[in-house]
């Protein structure tokens, strides 16, 4: 397993694993972070993180069932690891104690 940090691109990769079980690959995956965050998302910046988040450990890759709509080809689908679970639970754990930490501004 290669290094442990999240990206913030990484870590939205691995949410949304998460969030869609059994139905997690890289179209549905990008549609789900842009329709949470607004923002324009490639196919190919999701095969990337999804590249990365497979070398560290954090998610797992399975063929799934062929499908008319694909010609009959089958869709690589990803499912988040024990492993990725924790990594998300740290990065959520480090923010949180930032957030409590944070000053009082008064702008």
């Amino acid at each position: 397993m290669k290094g442990t940090h999240l990206g913030e691109f990484e870590e939205l990769v691995l949410l949304t694993c998460a969030l869609l079980v059994d139905t997690a690959y890289s179209v549905t995956i990008a549609a789900e972070i842009e329709k949470q965050t607004n923002r324009s998302i490639t196919l190919s910046t999701v095969h990337t993180a999804l590249y990365r988040l497979e070398e560290k450990g954090f998610v797992e890759s399975y063929m799934g069932g062929a499908t008319g709509e694909r010609g009959g080809r089958r869709r690589r689908l990803y499912r988040i690891s024990a492993a990725g679970f924790d990594a998300l639970n740290q990065a959520r754990s480090i923010r949180d104690n930032m957030w409590q930490m944070m000053p009082d501004y008064k702008f």
